[in-house]
């Protein structure tokens, strides 16, 4: 009996809700530091590594403070996942921190505060679908992590529309094209331009939209969220488009590609990154019928397919949808497959893919394939040879990259919907229960230290600039190594 199948959580089965050199080039034109996490994964090839050498705690205690530098409230329930950048921090959640009295009822709020002090500058409101919980589950608010490029911030709301934003929001005037938001206060958020994808593409998202955008040139990128309606049993838009290219500086649809059609096994929120593989510039990402593919990013044509499951496999016992976030280095890439966390624990798979090939990749692409895993929705890191990532039963793999090997697996005992993120020699995970653990990455398992952050932590761990950012259900806490001066940051 393997160590997973020992888990007491295990047996019961109880359902629970390289950098290259690209990089450089993906990332000019923004005027984000070197030390700032401005998107899903902190850079476009989405490996939730940082290179920073600035010092961040092992430990911490939110009851005494130690080393806590601030805490702000967020909405009641919180999914996405903050990004900084520009000295200022922006996530998702929704509405019940009434950071404005006057603004009360379910909403989908993108909140900015300042990254030294905590202080909220301003939030950008969104109403519910009165479609309902169809598209637009109650109290879910943002999930989208958002991009944060110079002065623009661009993320997906829980409408279903593609937002660019002016990172100041409404403190430096409207500055247009669009002056008519229904909100216009200094803390307000100011719309450059708006793309809504169930307007323009008839996008039908299944309970909730959740895309995290992705640059490339002058063009984003995001999945369109399209799903399946309430019965489970029927897509009422099969022609809607999985992928979107969208111009970043006007808001027009360049490109969309549709494979998944009639295909869908349920809903689509995987993102989308992005590296130059084989001498080729790639948009990758994971759909809904359980296939990963990657485009040309400048034009959309599609130069490969592969699929995620096994051909005996069968939806949804055995057969899943793609919800992580391919990691790319150089040409290949790694990432898992899994379901729905509401579906409950289940076979999973990992990949690593070679990316260079071309047409159905499924065998030929495949580099190994490692079925020891549950179903994940969690994004990896790849750090010296060695890929974490965890399932959603808990279990963090370490998997040596070149031949998919396991060299050990951490137990967390509760659900996982984080992704592991590494930064200053530690790997930071959060997990349903409210813990944090810390590790040491590398061959053998080392447990540094666990803390409980008082509530859920859905979201994941986020580095910048000496500081740790990590959001529980209901707060956004900044830690930081008080014993250390952390320059940038105060």
């Amino acid at each position: 009996m393997s160590r997973l199948e020992k888990s007491p959580r295990y047996r019961r089965g109880i359902p629970v809700a390289a950098r290259n050199g690209l990089l450089l080039l993906l990332l000019a034109g923004g005027s984000a530091g070197a030390q700032d996490w401005p998107m899903w994964g902190g850079t476009p090839d989405r490996n939730m590594v940082s290179e920073s050498t600035a010092r961040l705690p092992a430990e911490w205690d939110v009851d005494s403070g130690h080393n806590v530098r601030w805490v702000a409230a967020l909405g009641s329930q919180t999914y996405g996942n903050p990004v900084v950048a520009g000295g200022r921090v922006f996530v998702g959640t929704n509405n019940e921190a009434l950071y404005d009295k006057e603004i009360v009822g379910d909403k989908g709020i993108l909140i900015a505060f300042d990254a030294a002090t905590g202080e909220f500058l301003w939030q950008m409101v969104s109403d519910k679908l009165l479609s309902g919980r169809v598209n637009d589950w109650p109290y879910q608010g943002v999930c989208s992590s958002p991009l944060v490029e110079g002065d623009r911030v661009y993320y997906v709301t829980n409408r279903g529309e593609l937002l660019a934003l002016d990172v100041r929001g409404l403190a430096n005037g409207n500055d247009g094209p669009v002056t008519d938001e229904a909100l216009q206060s200094p803390t307000d958020g100011d719309i450059i331009w708006r793309f809504d994808m169930m307007e323009e593409l008839g996008s039908f998202p299944h309970n909730m939209s959740n895309a995290s955008p992705v640059a490339y040139g002058d063009l984003l990128f995001v999945n369109t969220s399209n799903g399946q309606d309430e019965t489970h049993a029927n897509i009422p838009s099969p022609l809607t488009p999985a992928i979107i290219a969208v111009n970043k500086v006007t808001g027009e649809l360049v490109w969309e590609q549709n494979h998944v059609g009639e295909n869908i096994l349920h809903g689509q929120w995987s993102a989308a990154g992005v590296a130059e593989v084989g001498g080729v510039t790639q948009v990758i990402m994971g759909e809904g019928d359980g296939w990963v593919r990657g485009y040309v990013a400048e034009t959309g044509e599609t130069l490969w397919w592969f699929d995620t499951n096994p051909k005996d496999s069968v939806w949804p016992r055995t057969r899943n949808n793609v919800i992580s976030t391919p990691v790319i280095l150089g040409d290949r890439l790694f990432i898992a497959n899994g379901q729905d966390p509401e579906h409950g624990e289940g076979v999973g798979h990992l990949y690593a893919i070679d990316a260079t090939q071309r047409g159905d990749i499924t065998e030929t692409g495949r580099l190994w394939h490692y079925d020891t895993i549950r179903r994940s929705i969690s994004t990896g890191a790849l750090k010296d040879g060695i890929f974490y990532l965890p399932d959603f039963s808990g279990f963090l793999h370490a998997l040596d990259i070149e031949t998919g090997e396991p060299l050990w697996v951490h137990d967390t005992f509760a659900a996982v919907w984080a992704s592991p993120v590494i930064a200053d020699g530690k790997l930071y995970l959060g997990d349903e229960d409210g813990d944090v653990v810390v590790l040491r990455p590398g061959r053998t398992e080392e447990v540094i230290s666990e803390m409980n952050m008082g509530s859920s932590v859905y979201s994941s761990a986020v580095p910048a600039n000496g500081v740790l950012y990590i959001a529980s259900r209901n707060q956004l806490f900044a830690l930081e190594d008080q014993d250390t001066t952390t320059e940038g940051a105060r």
